[in-house]
């Protein structure tokens, strides 16, 4: 190999590594239909936000939510007349692992060469590996596909084998588990892809969840994983310098939406959490997203941001966002 690209290589290598993680409403703004045409438009206005990273010449891993567009298809696949086959929950997660991640490749590849940059993306389809015992299988609580009457659930959850719950007073819907992950599959790949300065998309939706059978072959399985915990562990494991988490607002607060409503503009990974357990940030909203930056600090990361799109350069800058890092 000439010493001109072995060393082109090693400075590839040598960059930072930043996994930036999107909100799962990232392709989709408040009161869109998810639209070809609007989910397009949204992903080329993030990859705007992303070329801040690029400029800053990181090695570069995105992940993205996928509950709008994987519950639309839900919606196709439940109330379908039966004249096509039912997909399972899994493979859904993995068709929009690929869509949306077709999005943003096209996207952050059409600025990357407005601005003659030289540089690659790859989606890659991720499955994450779960615990077949974990607690979340005899539990299943994540609420997905349509609202359904009394009736109609019944009827598929003793043709199906769904457990049901009854939705906030709306209907009748499907619950899945939602189960720790474990490991990522491709992180080896991830990781390398990024080394070497191509922009990799992975863990959409928090990954195709599977198992290890008894005979070390690979199963899907009909779950959720969270996205952000996944991208948290994905992080660690490509050795991410930075972990960004954005989300809809520009920093975490304690007590949101009160009068007595505070910004946290640095914090510990600890503090945090002490915030945490005092009931500061829903399981809904802020909640997963505190866990897995602190998940990310506790296994030996470094510095983690959560921030929104907008002000993701100036908190690159130290000056907006709220910064977390391990230790008390």
């Amino acid at each position: 190999m000439p010493a001109q690209t072995t060393s082109n290589n090693r400075q590839k290598k040598e960059k930072q590594m930043v996994l930036l993680a999107l909100g799962g409403h990232a392709f989709m703004q408040r009161g869109e239909k998810g639209t070809i045409h609007e989910q397009e438009r949204s992903a080329a206005q993030i990859c705007k936000h992303l070329q801040t990273l690029v400029d800053r010449d990181y090695n570069i891993v995105v992940t993205h939510g996928n509950g709008p567009q994987v519950g639309n298809l839900l919606l196709l696949n439940e109330t379908s007349d039966g004249s096509v086959p039912l997909m399972p929950l899994d493979v859904l997660v993995a068709e929009t692992e690929g869509s949306l991640g077709y999005f943003l490749q096209q996207a952050m590849l059409n600025e990357l060469r407005r601005r003659k940059l030289p540089r690659y993306v790859v989606t890659v389809i991720t499955q994450v590996l779960v615990d077949p015992e974990d607690p979340a299988f005899k539990a299943p609580s994540k609420p997905v596909g349509p609202f359904l009457s009394k009736d109609e659930a019944e009827r598929r959850r003793d043709e199906l084998k769904w457990t049901i719950i009854e939705d906030s007073g709306r209907g009748w819907r499907r619950v899945v588990p939602s189960p720790k992950p474990l490991k990522v599959v491709q992180r080896h790949m991830i990781r390398e892809a990024a080394a070497e300065g191509h922009i990799v998309i992975a863990c959409g939706g928090g990954g195709i969840p599977i198992i290890k059978k008894p005979d070390d072959s690979y199963e899907g399985v009909e779950a959720v994983i969270d996205k952000d915990l996944s991208s948290s562990l994905l992080a660690n494991q490509v050795g991410a310098d930075l972990f960004i988490i954005l989300t809809e607002v520009p920093q975490v607060f304690v007590n949101f939406g009160t009068p007595q409503q505070e910004a946290l503009s640095a914090i510990t990974s600890e503090g945090l959490m002490e915030l945490y357990r005092e009931g500061q940030f829903p399981a809904g909203s802020m909640g997963p997203k505190v866990l897995a930056v602190c998940d990310f600090l506790d296994r030996g990361g470094k510095r983690a941001i959560i921030t929104n799109p907008e002000t993701l350069e100036d908190a690159l800058r130290g000056r907006g966002g709220t910064h977390v890092i391990g230790g008390c």
